[in-house]
Formats: C-alpha cells, structure tokens, sequence
C-alpha cells in the first residue's frame, strides 16, 4: 500500500524521461502528450533553454528568504511588468496561492481605503481556483467543498456570460469581480469578448476590481501572452502559475500600482516564493516565450487545432457534441463517457490527454506542439471513436 494520500485516482503509469512533446514510460513505451501536466509543461520535457537554467542555478544560491533582496525574483517582476498591464508583482509557489493573494489584494485595497465592508467578489459557476479553503470557496463548484465545514464567506457565483445577472448582484459591498477568461476544469467555457469588456465596465462603473485568473489560460496557452489580451480589456490584478514555471512550482499575483501599494510588510508573505531557483527558471521560461514570433506561432497552431478538430466533429457526429475552449487549451464534449475516453487513449492509443466537467475532454498539448503532432492526436482519438461506435453497433 502506498504511504501517500489516496486524494487522486493514480494510474500505475510512471515516466523516467521526456522530449518536446513525448513522454517515455519506464518500460520505454512512448506517450504523446496532450496532457502537459495539467498545462504546466508549456515548453515541452527537456528543453535545452530550460536545462541549461537549472544546472547554471543549481551551482548558485538555490533560496534565500524573502527579508533579502533575490536578483533574479527582481528581474522576473521587471520582465512581467513591462509585457503587461501590472506595475507589481508577488511571487508564488503555485496558482492557489497566486489567486489567494489576488483576493487578499483586493480586499486590503478597500480596507485601506476605510471602506472595511466592502469585501464580497463575484464569481462564475465552473470556475477552479484551486484547493485552499479560501479557493474552494471562491471556486464555483459544490464538490469541492464538501466534507469541508462552512465556506469562507464573502463570494456570490452567478452563471459565466450573463452579464445582466453581474450588474444585478453588485451591492456597495461588492469588491471585485473574479473570472477565468477560459474556464479550464469547468468544461473548457470561454468568456465572450462582450461579457469581458462589460465586466470591465461594471468594475469602472462601480468603482471595483477585476481579477482575472489566469493560471490555466495566460502564458501563451491561448496564443497571446495572457488571455484577456483578445478582448482589448486590463484587468486590476491578474494571478499567473502553470506555465509561468514550465514545469518548476512558481506562481504570480500581478497588481496595478494603486491597487499593490497597500500591501506592506506584514500584510502577506511566502517563505519560498520567488527564491532564486524558481526565478531563474522564470526568467527562462521568458526568454523562449518572448523571443520574436513564438506567441504567433503558438496562434498558428492553435488554430490548425481548431480546424482538425472541427473535421474531427463532421466525421463523428454522434461522439463530438461540442467544440469549446481557445487555442490549445481545447475541450470536446463527447457522448460517451470522458473517464472512459481518456483511459482508452492513454493505455491503446499511447496517448495523454485530461477529462473536464461536463463530460468534456480537455486537450492541453505542450506549446510547442507541430500540427504533425497534432495530426497523430486526431488519428489517435479517431481510433478510439471509431472503437467506440463499432462496439455500439454490436451491442
């Protein structure tokens, strides 16, 4: 029996090495992965950018506290600010704890300010924002409280896309307004471009903060540095992680100067966030990620996706219910069952790929996937379909 907790329905599967978008097996079988580690894996296994960065790192200092001062964590901060809306950042050690600091941020602000009521967020119904007791809370998901005792208060979920339901459950005690431009464990749901800039709109109008999520859907996932940048809008605070780190646990709270300065010594504190290590990683990860063209290479592909997708669909009408998501964070709403599904890819198709709510299949390649790569996933899910209709016609 294993010592570890029995929190996730492990398969016996077990990888000793990896390369661009493969994995290998400890048997030597080889995977195509369009897991990516829950769209951590952005870059690919064993990227020689990447490599290099560790060893160099790991003959340094690898953590330091915070109480000194981490060059590398100061030249990361510098690197996101100037490609983004934010003028502060505070690391992380993952994307919980980054959306954590983003509600924290928000309410501090308006406590600051002498407005000490004024604490309550809006979020969606299929959100995930992680499994804190705070982000269970905010997260739109019954299960994921349950066993749990009283929620943290303070969060009102409404339906995404609605934005009359929004306007109409703002009170002066509203703060701020949470959301994921892209669901990802919710089913894959992208926001429209209207309910983003109402959004935007409703928080300038009333004085509030938009947080964006954007742990799964930012770091060129969608095909844009961060999500939110197809709609024309900026968020208040933003919370990175995932792809931030390739790989290497790091996460970020991104805050607009205004809405970052009331947060002083004492008010929030990581002991490793932002040490040395990670952030050289960080850095890494950024050098590949803006180097010219590598966000419309990322479009390219993301696109061809969709479109082999959409052949996908035509083809098996009656498995392909529905296409959503953007770029290459991709969702299939399939008729049977997605558990099944994804099971029968990894272990006859050699294939990984992730199961999201609403019996939707979630594919999360690598970012630096090629459309041949993508041209074997569709051969592979066609297989499986194709499997599946033929045991229905015999049955």
């Amino acid at each position: 029996m294993s010592a570890l907790y029995g929190t996730y329905a492990r398969s016996n599967l077990a990888f000793e090495r990896g390369e661009g978008v493969r994995l290998y097996a400890q048997d030597g079988t080889e995977y195509l992965d369009f897991h990516a580690g829950v769209a951590v894996n952005a870059l690919g296994h064993g990227d020689p950018h990447m490599v290099a960065a560790l060893k160099a790192a790991a003959d340094r200092v690898w953590h330091t506290a915070n109480t000194f001062t981490i060059p590398e964590q100061e030249r990361l901060g510098q690197r996101l600010v100037e490609h983004t809306f934010a003028d502060a950042c505070f690391f992380t050690n993952s994307g919980t704890e980054a959306v954590e600091c983003a509600v924290k941020t928000a309410r501090h602000y308006f406590w600051a300010k002498g407005q000490v009521d004024r604490y309550e967020i809006i979020a969606f119904t299929g959100s995930f924002h992680g499994r804190t007791m705070g982000m269970i809370a905010a997260s739109g998901n019954e299960h994921y409280l349950e066993g749990f005792g009283p929620p943290l208060a303070g969060f009102v979920h409404l339906d995404p896309n609605d934005l009359a339901a929004v306007e109409q459950a703002i009170t002066p005690n509203t703060a701020a307004i949470l959301v994921e431009p892209v669901q990802g464990e919710g089913g894959c749901t992208e926001m429209t471009g209207d309910f983003m800039r109402g959004l935007r709109a409703l928080c300038d109008k009333h004085g509030m903060l938009l947080i964006l999520d954007e742990v799964q859907c930012g770091y060129g996932r969608t095909g844009k540095f961060f999500a939110h940048e197809w709609t024309g809008i900026e968020p208040d605070i933003m919370a990175v992680a995932k792809g931030i780190g390739a790989g290497f646990p790091l996460g970020a709270c991104l805050a607009k100067g205004e809405v970052a300065k009331s947060m002083v010594p004492g008010t929030h504190g990581s002991t490793y966030g932002g040490n040395p290590l990670a952030c050289a990683i960080g850095n890494a990860v950024l050098d590949r990620m803006l180097a010219p063209g590598f966000f419309e290479q990322v479009d390219h592909v993301g696109q061809r996706l969709k479109w082999h997708l959409q052949q996908l669909a035509q083809r098996f009408p009656h498995q392909v219910l529905e296409l959503r998501g953007r770029g290459l964070l991709a969702g299939i709403r399939i008729a049977a069952p997605v558990k099944e599904v994804v099971a029968r890819l990894r272990d006859e198709q050699h294939m990984l790929a992730m199961t999201a709510n609403e019996n939707v299949l979630r594919l999360l390649p690598p970012l630096v996937v090629t459309e041949a790569d993508i041209e074997e996933a569709m051969a592979k899910l066609a297989a499986v379909f194709e499997q599946i209709e033929a045991e229905k016609a015999t049955a």
